[in-house]
């Protein structure tokens, strides 16, 4: 494939390797990118020295990409490529001027936050499995593994926290003559979230379960494991929601983390007309911009109803 490339292109992928230390894989990324580039422009334009490359020859062949049906973020990847590589080029004099200097990325539109339908989460509340023919199976047993299980999936629903915040939140911070739960986030940054009577009561059950089954325990969290009474570790949640969620078949989502609960929580809190600035702050958001994602759930949800409820709504 070397010999379709331009002298200055192939020094550059050698620099890459010896010099910037790339990984195999992404020298190889680089080398694919700029072949088929130098084989559009030489099949549509003819030999055209490296000076000659104009903002225009880039933008079509990027066109011609997404006409062929390339995603944008493949799309970018070969536009970080060409910028690299006329960097190296206008750097070591090839070159007087970046031809990428006009060439502006395709915008990659968000992925909707997955998040579990309310039937979903009313089974988890209601401890009773979804698996077909095995709807009177509790999901939790009720024994301290269970129930550790279960606050696990009560904090994080009823909450939003984080998982980290989650393992984290400390006894003493919670409040339950408040109704509050003080959470250190991101950038340690304290807030104040309120809870339910509900959730207030499982945790107060939860409690009095540990304290008679664990002789000794880490006090200073909340959450402990169930058989050796130390801090909760991130791998271990992840595996608690994501089995639970597949055994008793809770969701469809391929994606079953603890975040999912978090991006359940929001989801239902806009979809019921919370406030977006509340729920920013429940969050613990820095912006509304990393908020007003859970509008466009909200938004699918008002197109479904009116496609289901108008006349003309198809």
């Amino acid at each position: 494939m070397s010999e379709v490339l331009h002298p200055v292109a192939n020094r550059f992928l050698a620099y890459i390797r010896l010099e910037k230390r790339y990984s195999a894989h992404t020298a190889t990324a680089y080398q694919q990118d700029l072949t088929q580039f130098f084989i559009f422009l030489r099949s549509h334009y003819g030999d055209v020295s490296l000076s000659g490359i104009s903002h225009s020859h880039v933008r079509t062949w990027l066109a011609w990409l997404m006409e062929e049906g390339m995603i944008a973020k493949s799309v970018n990847r070969k536009i970080s490529t060409l910028k690299s590589f006329f960097k190296y080029a206008l750097r070591h004099g090839e070159i007087t001027i970046s031809p990428m200097t006009k060439v502006t990325a395709p915008k990659i539109g968000k992925r909707l936050p997955g998040f579990i339908d309310e039937k979903g989460m009313q089974a988890v509340e209601d401890n009773r499995s979804m698996r077909r023919g095995q709807e009177d199976t509790p999901i939790f047993a009720d024994d301290l593994e269970g129930r550790t299980h279960r606050m696990i999936f009560e904090l994080l629903y009823h909450t939003g926290i984080r998982l980290s915040e989650l393992i984290n939140l400390q006894e003493r911070h919670v409040d339950t003559g408040n109704l509050t739960i003080k959470v250190l986030g991101k950038g340690n940054k304290e807030r104040i979230i309120p809870i339910s009577t509900l959730l207030r009561d499982a945790i107060g059950e939860y409690r009095a379960m540990r304290r008679k089954e664990l002789a000794e325990y880490d006090k200073e969290v909340l959450l402990v494991n169930p058989r050796s009474g130390k801090k909760l570790y991130p791998r271990y949640v992840y595996n608690v929601v994501r089995g639970y969620l597949t055994d008793h078949q809770i969701t469809t989502l391929s994606r079953r983390s603890p975040h999912v609960l978090r991006h359940t929580f929001a989801t239902h809190l806009t979809n019921n007309g919370a406030d977006l600035n509340a729920v920013k702050e429940l969050l613990g958001h820095s912006s509304l911009a990393s908020t007003q994602v859970y509008t466009h759930n909200s938004i699918e949800k008002l197109r479904e109803a009116y496609r289901k409820a108008h006349p003309k709504g198809e």
